[in-house]
């Protein structure tokens, strides 16, 4: 099944893509539903997670309702074990064709990471989802208006890095999607209370600018 229009709905209630880096398959499950009770529905595993296969299968398992997946996606293989525990959303800081095109055939949402205007509609051409902006500590609101300019209207562009609740405004403002939220969010070891704290406050961020 195509995962995208689980995305599209996503993005038009909650446009957050949770990173959490560092997640241990103990911890996934009570953090994942952290998110959910909040309403974030966009959850991902980094592969340079311990074990992050098996957190990512006992989400998909036990959060049917979010869209569920992995980041720092970086060969064909990887794609592949991904879905096959259960993930539907594919994000890497890179862009590589062939992780896109693979994504693409399995019906899974692919998000490649790109910071020019080649790398971007490179990465359309191929089928992307949409777009991870990254590092966004390097591509500031200016630039990330610039980009929106030339790329199609409906192009969905997400920055990622350094992303906090004081800066989406302007983000959103020069056209941003949506988001992925890392250590602002989420870091190793850390208790699902503090999560769901933490996802408040973003969501109160993105009052009056949810992608239409």
């Amino acid at each position: 099944m195509n995962a995208s229009p689980k995305f599209a709905a996503a993005l038009q209630t909650l446009p957050l893509v949770a990173i959490l880096r560092g997640l241990r398959p103990a911890e996934a499950v009570p953090v994942g539903q952290a998110l959910l009770s909040t309403g974030w529905t966009l959850i991902e595993v980094p592969l340079n997670s311990p074990q992050p296969l098996d957190s990512i299968a006992a989400l998909a398992a036990a959060c049917p309702q979010a869209l569920v997946g992995a980041g720092t996606v970086l060969s064909v293989e990887d794609v592949r074990n991904v879905q096959a525990a259960g993930g539907q959303l594919i994000v890497s800081p890179n862009f590589n064709p062939a992780v896109v095109r693979e994504a693409v055939r399995l019906g899974l949402v692919c998000l490649p990471g790109v910071m020019t205007a080649s790398e971007a509609f490179a990465a359309l051409e191929c089928g992307a989802t949409g777009l991870k902006i990254f590092p966004a500590e390097m591509i500031t609101p200016a630039v990330l208006k610039a980009l929106r300019a030339v790329l199609p209207a409906a192009t969905r562009v997400l920055p990622v890095g350094g992303i906090t609740p004081d800066n989406m405004a302007a983000y959103f403002a020069a056209g941003a999607s949506g988001f992925g939220i890392g250590s602002a969010l989420y870091k190793p070891g850390m208790a699902a209370a503090e999560v769901a704290e933490n996802a408040t406050k973003f969501i109160a961020a993105c009052a009056g600018n949810i992608a239409a």
